[in-house]
């Protein structure tokens, strides 16, 4: 594949010399850092600034590889009589000294200001776009089709941040217009409607597909059809072009069938025996039945007519690490590195994903799958303390965290769980994610504020409290301090368990910490 630089027709419509300086400022932020990156992939003359000094810059790093002179510290005027155009961070204020200086810094009568919006729409993809979205597993499959790409020699475009997912706003429409073979991005909401659409507007992408829709992200006002409304934005804007989509979730074949889509739909799942019977809201807002092979989907069949599809990607033969794969061309057995029937939804998806959009030969794509190992911070076992078993693992929402425990019942028979989570959803969230644990493990330690909130709440001999959980915290949706973290690892510790696991999106950032302290106390 041809891995020129490609310079946007749109852009060269805009700008008519290459050699036009174009200033960014706040290099040393998320969008600022994209915007000159991809400014200077597609051959343009950037220049940055930012108020923080070189040793603050903490995405520093990301621009190594870049011949980009930036300004610490300041913002000079040199900066400004330097730059034909000037790049705000969106987050700056339209009424800020900054931006009345921007504003005013003219060139042949015109104001220089370029909003990164307006810089998104000039700048083109060049390349295929795959968006993935969905309640649970969207970090694991995009993971695994980028897998599958560089498998076959293709390099997907990747954001270079360490430690941050990236799903949101201005990450995903900046990181697909990065050099690169093609771009597969995870793409989340805040859970407000219209946020994900103006996300898939931005990005252009030719193929979709959503993994799950689960009430464990429900809209603020408590409804879970209003949420999956939101993911409804994914499928109505790709309906006409391709999706592939998860037969086994009702939800999500509601929409499509409401939505009368023209485009390519793919659809997959698994055969297995359903391990119970649950209630869903159908689209027709009767109460559906469905015989679950995992959290929210399985098997249904509604009055209205909704029932599930034969997929055209099934996992059948299931075990904990293998299963045989039906395509409509070929069946093929595939033995996975990673645990768990949610991950062999993962799999078939993106082997979906990978046959139907990137028409990858099968067998190549069976052999990358086959040697995938997963990603940092999904079942991740950190060492082992007095023959106990430390695990850490992302899990935020109600079905996630159920999924991760029963999958761990299967592998050891007592374990404690230290939940950092401060759920999404709120109160309901948290109080769901203690059920989940308390109905699962055999020991539950709320070391979250949250968490511990939820379980004061509610009379059960599982649950073992900290001094630390008594600490209000939250920062977006970090749950638990530091502190709080080694303190519910240490309650977990002492409990007799074969494992301990560490859930939330604070056991994933203290990971290292986590691991020091366990072979600290260890040795």
């Amino acid at each position: 594949m041809d891995k020129q630089i490609f310079i946007s027709a749109a852009v060269k419509e805009k700008s008519t010399h290459l050699s036009d300086i174009y200033g960014v400022i706040g290099v040393c932020g998320i969008v600022g850092n994209l915007v000159a990156r991809v400014l200077l992939d597609h051959g343009f003359q950037v220049i940055g600034t930012d108020i923080k000094s070189e040793d603050e810059c903490g995405f520093k790093y990301t621009l190594e590889d870049y011949k980009l002179p930036i300004y610490f510290k300041n913002h000079p005027e040199t900066f400004f009589s330097s730059s034909k155009y000037i790049v705000p961070p969106p987050s700056l204020s339209k009424d800020s000294e900054l931006f009345e200086k921007i504003k005013g810094s003219r060139l042949n009568g015109k104001s220089k200001v370029l909003e990164v919006d307006e810089l998104i729409k000039r700048i083109k993809p060049d390349k295929p776009v795959i968006c993935v979205t969905g309640t649970n597993g969207k970090t694991t499959t995009t993971s695994l089709i980028k897998h599958i790409c560089y498998h076959v020699g293709m390099v997907p475009v990747e954001h270079g941040f360490k430690d941050l997912q990236g799903n949101v706003e201005y990450i995903p429409p900046l990181q697909c217009r990065l050099k690169g073979d093609l771009a597969v991005l995870e793409t989340g909401t805040f859970g407000i409607p219209g946020d994900l659409k103006k996300i898939l507007e931005r990005c252009d992408p030719s193929c979709g597909i959503v993994t799950n829709i689960t009430p464990d992200h429900i809209h603020k006002d408590g409804s879970f059809l209003n949420y999956a409304l939101i993911k409804g934005e994914f499928v109505d804007y790709l309906k006409d072009k391709q999706l592939i989509l998860n037969a086994d979730d009702p939800t999500e074949m509601g929409l499509i069938k409401s939505s009368q889509p023209s485009g390519n739909i793919i659809t997959f799942g698994v055969d297995c025996k359903p391990s119970n019977e649950k209630q869903k809201k159908c689209w027709c807002g009767r109460d559906l039945s469905i015989k679950e092979t995992i959290s929210g989907m399985g098997y249904y069949n509604c009055e209205c007519g909704l029932k599930r599809p034969q997929p055209h990607y099934l996992a059948t033969k299931i075990k904990m690490k293998s299963f045989t794969l039906q395509t409509p061309e070929e069946t093929l057995d595939v033995t996975l590195r990673i645990n768990g029937l949610h991950n062999i939804y993962n799999a078939v998806g993106a082997i979906a994903v990978a046959v139907e959009s990137l028409n990858i030969p099968l067998r190549s794509i069976i052999s990358a799958v086959e040697s995938f190992e997963g990603i940092p911070g999904r079942l991740d076992h950190l060492g082992t303390y007095e023959d106990k078993d430390v695990i850490i693992d992302y899990a935020h929402n109600p079905a996630g965290v159920g999924t991760v425990l029963q999958e761990l019942k299967k592998s050891y028979q007592k374990i404690a769980v230290v939940i950092t989570v401060s759920s999404e959803s709120g109160e309901s969230g948290d109080m769901e994610i203690l059920n989940e644990s308390l109905k699962i493990a055999d020991f539950t330690i709320p070391s979250s504020f949250y968490s511990r909130k939820a379980a004061e709440l509610t009379e059960s001999n599982k649950i073992i409290f900290t001094k630390a959980s008594s600490d209000k915290f939250k920062e977006g949706t970090l749950g638990a301090t530091l502190k709080q973290v080694l303190e519910g690892l240490k309650k977990g510790l002492e409990c007799d368990v074969d494992a301990v696991v560490c859930l939330g999106e604070a056991a994933f950032k203290y990971k290292k910490e986590i691991y020091k302290d366990i072979h600290r106390v260890k040795d």
